[in-house]
């Protein structure tokens, strides 16, 4: 594979991990951050937003994850993975303390 194809699948990870804070909250009624919001990624947006953010990030990633070739090679997954992974860290880091407790 190409190095652009592992570009690809680390880019797949990265947005498909976006999808799902903003999906589960959306989807859940409750208002959470989003790029949309003000100040941007700090305020609160408002559920359909962040249910659109979601699936805007999900046809980024299956794009990426078409481009990545992702089942053809178990290097491909691995660096799928570690673009999920990275992301899944940055926004546990990122949204932490933002929610008000129940």
């Amino acid at each position: 594979m190409k190095w652009y194809n592992y570009l690809a699948c680390f880019f797949a990870g990265v947005f498909i991990a976006n999808v799902i804070p903003h999906y589960i909250n959306g989807v859940s009624g409750d208002d959470f951050p989003s790029p949309f919001s003000t100040p941007p990624g700090k305020g609160l947006s408002s559920p359909l937003s962040n249910v659109l953010w979601a699936l805007f990030n999900l046809v980024v990633g299956y794009f990426f994850y078409k481009a990545g070739k992702i089942s053809s090679s178990k290097w491909a997954l691995l660096v799928f993975f570690i673009g999920f992974a990275i992301m899944s860290i940055n926004l546990g880091i990122h949204f932490a303390g933002k929610m008000p407790s129940p």
